[in-house]
């Protein structure tokens, strides 16, 4: 990849030769469900007992059609809005769906790298999708100037996946224009100690469309469940385009209980372990410098990318040795130069950092 190139703008096409639906539960099916999960970004140890048992006590309704209404509520009062401004999602995969097939747009962009399955569902839906492809050498950060003014929807990540990069919120309010879309998906934003540069709950940014997952902060990528928060007239347009009854009674029941007062404190307190977690995984990182190895930063997610010489040999080596990571070439703008990590507990961080000494040290 050419870090001395200036931040550019691709235009629409085809993928780029990138897989845009590999994503990290890949890495630990079949042969890799018995390796230790550094590839897939949900937090260790969930969900808790008591979301479990919460959960579960919500089976004795499934006879009935769910009724969302008590969880929008609870996820409105959360965010300091309107339910007329909340959408429950299976996931904030399908939001990416919802406005992919809802809204009608010309010219949507998205900024990379990042997840891919927001430009998968705008190509599955027969846009031409422009790309503006950030610059590791300005540590994948995001220059406003860069979107073409031209662009009526602009689908951003923060903190974005995979870079770990925390954007400014001025910075991302300043991709907003009238007439045009603006999508942030905050799903790991929860894991970003007190929410700093969040938007959601604001009304003042011209058509901001924020997306949150409970997935990956209480473990429920099983269960599907997110939402949206946005303008009414825009919750109407996705609300439209969803099948009926589109969340499931025990995703309600999650999405209830995960923005609950105890909820957001146990959330809050796993944030602050996630970063001291996350920068004993740097600080040892920081060993394997002369290797040739460069973790992006400051990270401010539960993961963290770093740059490796041979990286797709190390990743193969990491396997055999019982551990799983992502491969970072199905992000346009990065190569098999790369590769993301999940921080997790001091004590899995050691083990892995002993196995990737060995991996590295490995000759080819």
């Amino acid at each position: 990849m050419d870090t001395h190139t200036p931040m550019r703008t691709e235009p629409g096409g085809g993928a780029g030769g990138h897989d845009l639906r590999h994503h990290g539960d890949v890495e630990v099916r079949d042969d890799g469900s018995a390796l230790v999960d550094l590839a897939v970004n949900v937090r260790a140890d969930t969900p808790p007992a008591w979301l479990r048992e919460h959960v579960a006590a919500s089976l004795g309704s499934l006879a009935a059609y769910p009724d969302g209404r008590a969880a929008r509520a609870a996820v409105a009062a959360r965010h300091g809005l309107p339910a007329e401004r909340v959408l429950l999602t299976a996931g904030a995969a399908e939001a990416f769906v919802l406005l992919a097939r809802a809204l009608k747009v010309r010219c949507p962009v998205v900024v990379h790298p990042q997840f891919t399955e927001p430009e998968a569902a705008l190509r599955d839906a027969g846009h031409t999708v422009g790309r503006v492809v950030l610059r590791e050498a300005d540590g994948f950060r995001l220059d406003p100037a860069a979107v073409p003014e031209d662009a009526d929807l602009v689908v951003i990540g923060n903190p974005t996946n995979p870079t770990s990069v925390l954007h400014p919120a001025a910075a991302v309010t300043g991709l907003a224009r009238p007439g045009r879309t603006l999508v942030v998906d905050e799903a790991f934003m929860d894991a970003v100690p007190g929410e700093r540069e969040a938007l959601a709950g604001r009304t003042d940014v011209p058509g901001l469309v924020v997306l949150r997952s409970l997935t990956k902060t209480w473990g429920l990528a099983g269960l599907r469940i997110g939402y949206v928060l946005a303008a009414p007239e825009t919750i109407t347009d996705l609300e439209r385009a969803q099948p009926l009854w589109p969340v499931s009674t025990p995703a309600l029941a999650a999405a209830e209980a995960c923005v609950a007062p105890r909820a957001l404190a146990e959330a809050a307190h796993a944030a602050h372990r996630i970063a001291a977690d996350r920068a004993h995984l740097v600080a040892g990182l920081a060993e394997f410098a002369g290797a040739g190895l460069r973790v992006v930063e400051p990270a401010e997610g539960p993961f963290v990318l770093v740059r490796l010489p041979h990286a797709i040999a190390v990743r193969d080596r990491l396997r055999d040795l019982g551990y799983a990571v992502r491969r970072g070439d199905t992000f346009p703008g990065l190569d098999g130069q790369w590769l993301r990590l999940a921080v997790r507990d001091r004590t899995t961080t050691d083990a892995f950092l002993r196995a990737l000494e060995q991996a590295v040290t490995t000759p080819a």
